[in-house]
């Protein structure tokens, strides 16, 4: 059931692989046009109006050098790597009912955990490639325009964030559908999960009298512009994103245990 999963997403995976490689060959392409020009990006982004900063992320980044430029461009890099794994998440699990295999699959041997489980378990296999492709792409194109500065220690605290990340959005999609009484619909209410709490995160920058709500959305829980300050990372937004995971992954298990599978 593992392997027959991951021949299953093999391609989708490799598509998203090279569009990671491409958001961050282009991403970092325009950072050598900024500097080549001469043009200082530092000035540029600050006369810029706040809502302008706030879509492009700028905070405390320093745009004069490359990791921070990353930084900047890590917030998409979040953005793209968390919708692979949202819509992972909740499509591996509602396939078999939305395809009208469950069954095919359930006159097997196997109890509903170790479905379950098999499928997180391929789930976490295709978001860990990517990650990996993230990671060494982002050391490469990253440190050929650092110019002998070393960026991997950064980088791979972005990457650890990042993981996290996925894996909590993974736990949210498979719980989507086992709660989901529209299993072809699940992946449209998992990414609509997402989305919401993106633009949560836009209006947080946007607005000082929100930021209570920061902890409501995992784009707030990893930020370049605090993990680059010095802040590391925050120990409140660690444990609140394992506590996350732990929950929507029981959610996932009980739920999909508990529900009335259409054949």
């Amino acid at each position: 059931m593992y392997w027959r999963e991951l021949k299953s997403h093999r391609k989708s995976l490799i598509f998203w692989c090279i569009g990671m490689i491409a958001l961050i060959g282009s991403g970092m392409g325009k950072y050598a046009g900024f500097t080549s020009s001469g043009q200082s990006l530092n000035d540029l982004m600050a006369s810029m109006p706040k809502v302008m900063q706030t879509f492009m992320g700028v905070g405390s980044l320093d745009m004069t050098t490359a990791i921070g430029y990353y930084g900047l461009l890590f917030m998409y890099i979040v953005l793209l790597a968390t919708i692979h794994s949202v819509l992972l998440g909740a499509t591996i699990l509602s396939k078999e009912e939305r395809d009208k295999t469950v069954e095919f699959l359930f006159v097997k041997p196997v109890t509903r955990v170790k479905v379950v489980a098999v499928k997180l378990l391929a789930a976490l296999t295709n978001a860990g490639v990517l990650l990996c492709v993230t990671w060494i792409s982002s050391v490469l194109i990253v440190g050929h325009y650092a110019e002998g500065e070393d960026v991997s220690g950064d980088i791979g605290m972005f990457m650890v964030g990042l993981i996290l990340l996925q894996i909590l959005f993974i736990v949210v999609g498979m719980a989507v559908a086992a709660i989901s009484k529209r299993p072809g619909k699940s992946s449209v209410m998992a990414a609509a999960i997402l989305l919401v709490t993106f633009v949560l995160s836009f209006a947080i920058d946007l607005s000082e009298k929100i930021e209570g709500m920061k902890y409501l959305t995992p784009f707030k829980y990893f930020e370049a512009k605090t993990m680059l300050g010095g802040g590391g990372f925050e120990p409140v937004f660690l444990v609140l994103s394992i506590v996350l995971i732990v929950l929507f992954g029981t959610m996932a298990f009980w739920f999909y245990r508990k529900r009335d599978l259409k054949v």
